[in-house]
């Protein structure tokens, strides 16, 4: 951690350059975690290329912490819980001129190359619409990385990287940890707010409209972790719930292959059953495979819908 604390002590003093030959806007949606927003501070300061914007698009004050400790300049936004309200929230207000715009989950840790290396990527794919970078570790199938295991992680790679700003694959959507989207593509495609809370395969749908204006990619030259930090996540009965709601209706939509979107709810519907058995400490599988059960009687009744985790919701709180 020593090499580390130095390196926040330089970023302070000095800050990032001014910019990127692509001017790149940063927008993180949050909830209920202050904590990872102040880390962000640290990280963004640490950018061998300095944001164009940062945008945090929260739910109320105190999902931030202390103003002062967020990276300035920045712009605040706030409203309805729900990714896809928070997201567009944060695309309504990004400044004209930005290239990029780079969504970045609050407990996403980049390395410091990020967006300089995100920057060299779009410049050289002019094709390309969004893309993925490489996560050098994921938490959210394993009970979390560590800040200090994740800056580990980066230090290690940054000691011997050599980035090449190359497709590797072209990829149906984009995960949303760490997905940047080219400005000029995005035009007024905005994410589906019938896709409430977590909004599960939000990215995916957002993605897709996206393709319609160039490729949607993945490389490995800019390069981040991503903690999977457990604080904050929806219950596992709204998620079971989503499994299944989430990808029928995008199928109807036309923005999910069906195969793609059957093999995925299958996936998670048997992985819920078998894991009940002996379940991950950190994944509550009784409670994802009961919303499994719900949105199944759903789809039999006719009514099985994204937006029935809110009546969900409602009708737990009254019992």
């Amino acid at each position: 951690m020593a090499e580390w604390e130095f390196d926040v002590e330089q970023a302070a003093a000095h800050g990032p350059e001014s910019s990127a030959n692509m001017k790149i806007c940063v927008i993180i949606a949050s909830k209920g975690r202050p904590h990872e927003l102040s880390q962000w501070t640290d990280l963004l300061n640490l950018q061998t290329v300095g944001p164009f914007q940062v945008i945090y698009s929260v739910t109320q004050e105190v999902d931030l912490p202390e103003r002062t400790a967020l990276f300035q300049p920045s712009t605040v936004v706030m409203g309805p819980a729900g990714l896809p309200h928070q997201r567009n929230r944060g695309l309504e207000v990004v400044e004209q001129g930005a290239d990029v715009i780079a969504f970045f989950d609050d407990d996403y840790v980049p390395s410091r190359f990020c967006l300089e290396d995100i920057s060299k990527f779009m410049e050289k794919n002019v094709d390309v619409s969004g893309a993925n970078g490489c996560l050098l570790a994921d938490g959210i199938k394993t009970p979390g990385v560590t800040f200090e295991e994740s800056i580990a992680l980066l230090a290690q790679y940054e000691a011997s990287r050599s980035p090449l700003y190359e497709i590797e694959q072209d990829l149906v959507g984009l995960y949303g940890c760490n997905m940047v989207f080219r400005a000029s593509a995005i035009q007024d495609i905005r994410f589906d707010e019938k896709l409430p809370l977590y909004a599960w395969q939000e990215d995916i749908d957002f993605a897709v409209r996206v393709n319609r204006n160039g490729r949607i990619v993945k490389t490995s030259c800019f390069v981040g972790v991503h903690q999977g930090t457990k604080s904050a996540r929806v219950s596992g009965v709204d998620f079971g719930y989503a499994q299944i709601a989430n990808p029928l209706y995008l199928i109807r939509k036309g923005t999910m292959p069906f195969m793609f979107g059957l093999k995925l709810a299958l996936k998670n519907v048997l992985n819920n059953h078998i894991m009940m058995v002996n379940p991950e400490p950190w994944i509550d599988r009784r409670g994802r495979a009961a919303g499994n059960w719900i949105a199944l009687r759903d789809i039999v009744l006719g009514k099985c819908a994204p937006g029935r985790i809110l009546d969900l919701r409602r009708n737990l709180r009254r019992s």
